[in-house]
């Protein structure tokens, strides 16, 4: 049976310092040997994904953005990328100018991602973005309006803030037509959470489903342990969550592996694999 086994990395394929132990290296890159179907699901964009996932043979396409890009890492394309339309695009710059959020504005041009910016004075904006400039040297553009965006092909809007200052414009958004969101706690930081925004056609599930279509896949075997993860769980035919996985995950799991610091997930695939 043709089985993609589907992993999210933060907080779950990766340890606690952002990076792929030595043993998940090596166990995923002997199953993959053994003809193993592997792939992952990331809220993280390709900038970051690509050295993080140095080191590991992945052969099939894996998803970004929580599901707003597919990207083949063998051609180095994007194989699908879901736009906002013009009408929810306009609704959404309104409601950020008028609360004033602040984050992080993306688009995808002729294959090379782009990354905008208002401001970043806030500490986990300015910490952010320091990461990936200086860890991933990812390139950030800086813009006096978000509004000045309009003609951009926009896929995606990244906020963070305390779930207080973001629960409000949450609710708000989710019930927009045509606009999809999640709405999650930071794995990296005590208090910060990340509110995301996307066109409703992208998600880890919308992703996933075009994936099984797109490669014939018979089943799906996913790993996750965040609320961003319900998605991708809701789309797979086996759903697996890490010991250190949010209670609302641990409920939908159809088992529980061990942690991301034990290194959960290829431990459960070297037992397992093939099902």
């Amino acid at each position: 049976m043709k089985t993609l086994y589907v992993s999210d990395l933060d907080g779950t394929l990766l340890q606690p310092n952002v990076t792929l132990s030595k043993r998940t290296i090596a166990i995923l890159n002997e199953l993959i040997k053994q003809g193993m179907l592997f792939s992952v699901a990331t809220a993280r964009t390709i900038a970051s994904v690509k050295p993080i996932l140095q080191g590991v043979a992945v052969p099939m396409p894996i998803i970004l953005m929580n599901g707003v890009c597919i990207y083949d890492l063998t051609t180095q394309k994007y194989i699908k990328v879901e736009e906002f339309n013009e009408k929810s695009k306009e609704i959404l710059l309104s409601i950020i100018k008028e609360y004033h959020l602040q984050g992080f504005a993306y688009a995808v041009k002729e294959d090379a991602l782009s990354t905008y910016y208002e401001d970043i004075s806030a500490k986990p904006l300015h910490d952010f973005y320091q990461e990936r400039v200086d860890k991933y040297k990812k390139r950030f553009t800086k813009v006096n309006d978000f509004s000045s965006l309009k003609t951009v092909p926009l896929i995606y809007f990244s906020l963070m803030d305390k779930k207080e200052n973001l629960e409000q414009v949450y609710q708000i958004l989710k019930d927009i037509p045509d606009l999809g969101c999640t709405f999650y706690k930071d794995n990296y930081s005590a208090d910060i959470w990340y509110l995301e925004i996307f066109n409703n056609r992208a998600s880890k599930y919308h992703a996933l489903q075009y994936l099984r279509s797109y490669c014939g896949l018979e089943r799906i075997v996913c790993f996750g342990d965040n609320r961003n993860d319900i998605p991708m769980f809701e789309a797979s035919d086996l759903k697996i969550a890490v010991s250190n996985a949010f209670p609302e995950l641990k409920e939908k799991a159809d088992i529980i592996a061990g942690s991301n610091r034990d290194d959960g997930v290829a431990l459960w695939l070297k037992r397992n694999y093939p099902l």
